[in-house]
């Protein structure tokens, strides 16, 4: 194993009505005048949003409101935001909403405390962040994990770029979850949302070496009580517990804990996805079930102990002695079978998309340069590597 550091600084705040204590919670760290920021009409339409400004009217917080972020957010709404927060003064941000919302208001607070510099520079690595204002969350969907993560992802609509920008001084300081907030959700967002949380701990789970036993048992149990749980509101959307084992299973998935003691992790497939994204402006979730088959086939063979033993210990293949290549082979088979029982896609063509070869080779050569000309751990890819499995995901 490696060695690792561990920090996970958001208080959580979870179950029924927890998002009464939106106010509190903003005057317990510090916030006077808030911006609040949300998606669509849903928030408005359920009460929610009044819900939470009667929290924050208690409190005696001032507060502004932001509405219109949509699915892979873009940096156009985040300099609305900028302009926004800068002329009523705010000096807390608090996002309503699932991951492209709590990504929204990092990157707004990140600019609020550098005013001086463009803040898509931080996703074009041109420069580190010197500040972020303080973030809080209520969370209504189950998937990105943004509401304890480090990570923010914002897609420039102007050029069609998706990148990311990582930096512990953007984690939440709070995140309230009530998991009757995602009741709302229609099944293809709550499933998508699934298979987003198990790619997160799957990409620290096929690393090469380095791993340890606990955390391969903790990413495991995530894993298999995902799948579980996911059928069950294929089938039940309205089950509470089904969706309060979901909505914790996401802040882990991506709070850095299914990571402790490995290299880092993979990340190839949500960096090959980021370009589907970018480019046809697919949801998240169903784009990662789209390429995640393609990229297991091109790269299991070099990492073919840790595709056994997913196989063996989350799929329940059964070791027969039919071979560790088959083993594995048939580990991402049942995965596919599990995508397909949720309604998820395995192929590109299924999510809806046929990409030509010009769009294919315009998506890798984007996906090499947002990632510094190679990604990954199970198997190291470059260029004509992203391009093969975008290929094979036809």
């Amino acid at each position: 194993m490696f060695g690792f550091t561990f920090y996970t600084p958001t208080k959580v705040v979870f179950g029924k009505d927890t998002e009464k204590e939106a106010g509190a919670l903003v005057r317990e760290y510090g916030g006077t005048r808030v911006l609040l920021h949300y998606g669509g009409a849903s928030a408005v339409k359920s009460g929610l949003i009044d819900r939470v400004k009667a929290s924050l009217d208690e409190a005696g917080i001032i507060h502004v409101e932001l509405g219109g972020v949509v699915p892979n957010p873009h940096l156009g709404k985040v300099r609305e935001g900028i302009a926004l927060a800068k002329e009523n003064g705010i000096d807390f941000i608090l996002a309503v909403g699932g991951g492209s919302v709590i990504d929204s208001s990092k990157a707004i607070a990140y600019a609020l405390a550098d005013p001086d510099h463009d803040v898509w520079e931080l996703f074009q690595g041109k420069r580190p962040a010197c500040g972020c204002f303080p973030v809080g969350c209520i969370l209504t969907i189950a998937a990105a994990g943004s509401e304890m993560s480090n990570s923010c992802v914002i897609t420039n609509e102007e050029t069609g770029e998706k990148r990311s920008y990582n930096d512990n001084i953007a984690r939440p300081r709070f995140a309230v979850m009530n998991p009757d907030l995602t009741k709302t959700l229609p099944d293809y967002q709550t499933e998508s949302g699934c298979t987003d949380i198990m790619m997160h701990t799957m990409e620290r789970y096929f690393t090469q070496g380095g791993n340890m036993e606990l955390t391969d048992e903790i990413a495991e149990a995530l894993l298999r009580t995902v799948m579980k749980y996911a059928e069950i509101l294929h089938r039940d959307p309205g089950n509470y517990e089904a969706r309060a084992e979901i909505m914790w299973a996401g802040s882990l998935a991506h709070n850095d804990l299914t990571g402790c003691g490995n290299d880092g992790g993979d990340f190839a497939t949500h960096m090959l996805e980021h370009e589907m994204g970018g480019m046809f402006d697919v949801t998240h979730g169903a784009g990662l079930a789209a390429i995640w088959p393609s990229w297991a086939r091109y790269v299991y063979k070099d990492c073919l102990p840790r595709f056994v033993r997913y196989a063996e210990k989350v799929m329940g293949v059964r070791d027969e002695g039919q071979g560790d290549e088959a083993i594995a082979l048939k580990g991402i088979e049942e995965m596919e079978a599990f995508y397909h029982r949720i309604g998820m896609p395995v192929n590109m063509r299924e999510l809806g998309i046929v990409p030509t070869e010009e769009q294919i080779r315009a998506m890798a050569v984007s996906c090499n340069e947002a990632c510094g000309g190679s990604q990954g751990s199970a198997k190291v890819l470059h260029l004509e590597d992203m391009a093969n499995i975008y290929r094979m995901a036809l």
